[in-house]
């Protein structure tokens, strides 16, 4: 076919990194991200201008979905940190703000890309040896006879979304239900592999945030008129099932492609009810009490199994399925003919369920592995973040199944981080540099600029202007009032650390976070004591933060390591 106007030459650009425009855009983002960090993060609101839903948020997830970016180099690292989001749902603004730090940091120390590489890789290296060695002083093992870790994580996870809009009540409630609602989607009994279950999210706007609760089984909304027509059921026995995720309406919308011949004086409308009436009645006689269908029912096929006392519960949608069929054990029926035995499920029972206004038809399974959070919220903003931050808890209490242990949150696993690198660093610099290749400057150099990064993480938790301090004794994050700099007795201004592990009265010494001071070995003992005592313990998931330092510095180096951007301007 002949084009209109010529094909444009591809736009090729050397060095990307080197252009001061892409720098530019490369801090607007990193402030952009860091502004919303931590709990007293500032909300971002985002809209377009053509009109459309206002996004009101401070979650990295959120914010990169509604971002619009240009760049090819911004769409790397927006699309690697997307991708992390997606796998392990936490940690993703750290990811995005240490990456960004990082290339900043080697484009300031002037190391060729080629060196900086392979320096980050062996630091890399280092910190994921260390944080899955034993001797790690930032990671906390689970205790699973105790709750107390468990909600320490969720409790960390809610406070850091600021646009939740949560009291510490509120907190303290919604952490109880994320908990309970993860415990019934573990299997009382298991063998060799554990599977959970899933618990689904139900809407219940308008209500208070207290008002919400976590009931096992799963909730079908319905009018009350339709529930009082349905219930109650006279069965002291188990219920059975049938699940369909066929129409069961009698249209052909799912015939596919092609055409239909119909003999003459044949109708087509009756032949297919009578297909129905025909499948409802091997329903019937194969004793089934209730059947659940994705998308609609016949309103005859309805009528004559109510009239054979079976409910027909229609237009169930296709977010469900997954969960009715964990729930009742039934394997989606795909067809009209004969139906297997063994796709059949069982319930419990049946029942009602109401809060506020909205009423449920409520399955009550035989073991509880799949429970509904009815999740209720002043609106709609605050209850869409807070529906969010409600699911990355519940994944990363799923993660920390598979990987018992959790870090320290509130920057101190960043800075303690830091602080063993340079002590490291200084101590094995001559085994160092016979392993990488490199002088000893060189390590010295991208070290400074690995420890750099990962304490501007931190230093991002702060957004009143306040004083950034580091202990010489564990390397914890210290954060102090902004005219607290010419104070010197510390212990009186400071009160715990960011994790809230330790104290200011325990004979500690300061340094502020960007100084410089003598490397020196942060102390490694977490004793259980300390960890069950300390009441407010900020931490964060050990497999999403472990997976984000390795995709900050991955993706830093893949940007890094750019010699030419050809964009196709056709």
């Amino acid at each position: 076919m002949s084009r209109f106007e010529a094909k444009k030459p591809s736009l090729c650009k050397t060095e990307p990194l080197t252009s001061e425009r892409v720098r530019a855009t490369l801090s607007v983002l990193k402030g952009v991200l860091a502004s919303c960090y931590g709990p007293s993060g500032r909300l971002k609101q985002l809209h377009n201008g053509l009109g459309g839903c206002v996004c009101t948020t401070s979650q990295s997830s959120a914010l990169l979905r509604n971002l619009s970016v240009t760049h090819p180099v911004l769409k790397v690292l927006t699309a690697a940190v997307q991708n992390h989001v997606t796998c392990f749902s936490d940690c993703g603004l750290f990811t995005a703000i240490l990456c960004c730090n990082l290339i900043e940091n080697i484009q300031r120390i002037g190391l060729t890309p080629t060196t900086a590489i392979k320096l980050n890789k062996y630091l890399l290296s280092f910190c994921t040896g260390y944080l899955k060695s034993e001797a790690c002083g930032c990671r906390i093992p689970v205790d699973f006879s105790s709750t107390h870790i468990f909600l320490g994580l969720v409790h960390s996870i809610l406070t850091s979304k600021p646009a939740c809009m949560l009291t510490r009540k509120e907190t303290d409630h919604i952490s109880a239900l994320i908990l309970k609602a993860f415990l019934l989607t573990i299997p009382e009994s298991a063998e060799d592999r554990i599977i959970l279950g899933k618990s689904i999210v139900v809407p219940v706007k308008g209500q208070g945030i207290t008002d919400s609760t976590v009931l096992p089984g799963l909730l079908i909304e319905m009018s009350e008129v339709q529930l009082r027509r349905l219930l109650p059921i006279q069965k002291s026995s188990a219920l059975k099932v049938a699940l369909f995720c066929v129409s069961l309406s009698g249209d052909f919308s799912n015939a596919g492609e092609g055409t239909v011949v119909v003999p003459y004086q044949v109708s087509l409308e009756n032949a297919v009810l009578e297909q129905l009436l025909n499948l409802g009645r091997q329903l019937v006689s194969d004793h089934v009490d209730l059947v659940l269908c994705q998308k609609v029912i016949h309103p005859s096929l309805k009528q004559f199994l109510s009239e054979h006392h079976v409910i027909a519960i229609d237009r169930v949608g296709v977010t469900v399925m997954e969960p009715l069929s964990k729930v009742t054990g039934a394997m989606p029926i795909g067809s009209l003919n004969t139906i297997a035995s063994s796709t059949y499920g069982s319930i419990k029972d049946v029942c009602s369920a109401r809060l506020g206004s909205k009423h449920f038809f409520h399955l009550i399974p035989n073991e509880a592995t799949v429970c509904s959070l009815l999740l209720c919220g002043r609106n709609d903003t605050a209850w869409e973040e807070l529906k969010l931050t409600c699911q990355t808890a519940m994944h990363a209490l799923q993660l920390t199944i598979k990987e018992p242990w959790v870090l320290l949150g509130g920057g101190c696993a960043e800075t303690h981080l830091a602080a063993h690198i340079r002590h490291k660093v200084h101590n094995e610099a001559e085994d160092i540099v016979k392993e990488v290749g490199y002088s000893r400057a060189e390590l010295q150099i991208a070290a400074e600029a690995f420890c750099r990064a990962l304490e501007s993480v931190a230093g991002s938790l702060e957004h009143d202007g306040g004083e950034i301090l580091i202990d010489m004794k564990y390397g914890h994050f210290w954060s102090g009032q902004s005219d607290s700099a010419s104070v010197v007795h510390w212990p009186d201004m400071l009160s715990r650390c960011g994790c809230g592990l330790y104290n200011s009265q325990e004979g500690l010494s300061w340094s502020f976070l960007k100084s410089t001071h003598h490397p020196f070995a942060p102390q490694t003992c977490l004793s259980q004591t300390a960890v069950g005592s300390a009441s407010n313990l900020t931490v964060d998931c050990f497999t999403a933060k472990l997976s984000g330092l390795q995709v900050a510095v991955e993706t830093a180096n893949l940007i890094l390591d750019l010699s030419y951007v050809i964009e196709d301007k056709n």
